[in-house]
């Protein structure tokens, strides 16, 4: 339980949660930082080729695929604070290990890969820690305040990150600039550390508890059976499947096509946070004048048009059209993005909750490293500029299965569930047991 000392007291004056926020907000911020700069690693130091690239980028996401869907269950069964503590540790490690390796004038691209795999299954775990132990030190009343605080930090490290690795890769090049990220984590932990409070024992619930089987199936079981949720998380899985292969082959194409140099490729890449953030504050004004349910499909089908002005960037102030499209399909899916999560939080029931969001992470996260090795597959056998012509126009063509989805006839999100589809009453029994 949170201690009586902070209940009914200001979030602000909240030592344990402003340590967590604060640990959390530094190591977002370097996380950025790698995002942009481990690519121009492979690009500029190791001069990788697009396939390898492409598998660079599988490596830096497989873990969407692998653990998202068992990483809850075993959260829940582990110290979640000293879980997050060794993740941060192991991250610190792990992303060290390159700057070091290239001073040593020993990096390799299979180092990279390591790299990008090992710290892929720590981030997974530690996001999926992060959101279960936050109830420990905030109380319930604060928090909807805590999470609001969260995704603001986020959103500015999303900004602000991209250009400040920018600026790190030009002064110290894009090896040096992962230091930085090193560091973040190192900052984090001494924060989690810092912590006092102890974290509440999990009560053991009555009778044999359930295979983490059986809790994954029930969580995929309904994402399937609803044909809102079922087309939205198809939705997303296309969507991230093509916005992987622009990410991935956009810096190859923007250093090795337009010449440009490392620090103004981070710039343009750090614009698409800018739609991202936009998309946010948009989302609520959009969905009051549209209709929530009207904007999700809109905004995938009609706003994120743009986006196919990416390949189409050339040299000088052509290189601008690349940014103007990144910001719209960012601002897109943003917006696409909150009308359909508030779906699964109003309809789903919330002894489900927990596992239906893992199950629709695993499809929609999934499909990233997938999306990694296809579009390095397809850059080397057609090029990169006929490659993001195809991302582009596939990832335009995602919002299709918003289009031909319920949503298309309603104004406005519904606040429940429709009628699931060939639900048989035994399985309804299963899936209202709670863990």
């Amino acid at each position: 339980m949170v201690d009586d000392s902070r209940k009914h007291s200001s979030i602000w004056h909240n030592r344990e949660f402003l340590l967590l926020w604060s640990g959390q907000t530094v190591s977002e911020m370097g996380t950025q930082i790698t995002v942009l700069a481990l690519p121009l690693v492979a690009v500029v130091l190791l001069d990788a080729t697009p396939f390898q690239v492409g598998l660079l980028a599988a490596a830096e996401t497989s873990a969407y695929l692998l653990v998202a869907l068992p990483a809850g269950a075993i959260v829940d069964r582990v110290a979640k604070r000293r879980l997050m503590i060794w993740c941060d540790i192991g991250l610190f490690l792990v992303i060290g290990s390159v700057p070091l390796a290239h001073v040593l004038d020993s990096l390799t691209l299979v180092h990279l890969y390591v790299v990008a795999l090992v710290s892929s299954v720590l981030s997974v775990f530690f996001a999926v820690a992060y959101q279960a132990y936050l109830p420990a030190v905030l109380e319930h009343s604060q928090l909807l305040d805590g999470n609001g605080k969260i995704a603001a930090s986020r959103s500015v490290a999303q900004v602000a990150g991209p250009s400040t690795g920018a600026g790190l890769v030009t002064l110290v090049g894009a090896a040096g600039a992962m230091a930085a990220d090193a560091v973040s984590f190192a900052l984090s932990a001494s924060a989690l550390t810092a912590i006092r409070t102890p974290e509440p024992r999990r009560k053991a619930d009555p009778g044999p508890r359930p295979t983490m089987r059986s809790q994954i199936r029930e969580g995929l079981d309904y994402v399937l059976r609803d044909r809102i949720l079922r087309n939205s998380v198809a939705f997303n899985g296309t969507a991230n499947f093509f916005v992987i292969i622009v990410e991935t082959l956009g810096p190859v194409f923007l250093i090795r096509t337009l010449d440009l140099r490392p620090g103004l490729v981070g710039l343009l890449l750090a614009l698409g946070a800018v739609g991202g953030v936009a998309g946010g504050v948009a989302a609520r004004h959009l969905a009051r004048k549209f209709g929530s349910a009207r904007i999700s499909w809109i905004s995938m089908t009609v706003l994120s048009l743009p986006g196919l002005l990416i390949p189409m960037a050339g040299s000088g102030w052509w290189v601008l059209l690349f940014g103007f499209g990144w910001i719209s399909w960012t601002f897109s899916s943003t917006v696409a993005g909150i009308s359909l999560t508030s779906y699964r939080q109003a309809a789903c029931p919330p002894e489900l909750l927990g596992r239906v969001s893992a199950a629709a992470r695993w499809i929609t996260w999934g499909t990233l490293p997938v999306g990694g090795l296809v579009g390095g597959g397809l850059a080397t056998a057609f090029g990169v500029q006929t490659t993001l012509w195809i991302a582009v126009i596939g990832g335009c063509c995602a919002g299709l299965w918003l289009f031909f989805s319920p949503l298309r006839g309603m104004r406005d999100i519904p606040l429940s569930a429709p009628e699931p589809e060939s639900r048989p009453e035994a399985e309804t029994e299963t899936v209202a047991e709670k863990p």
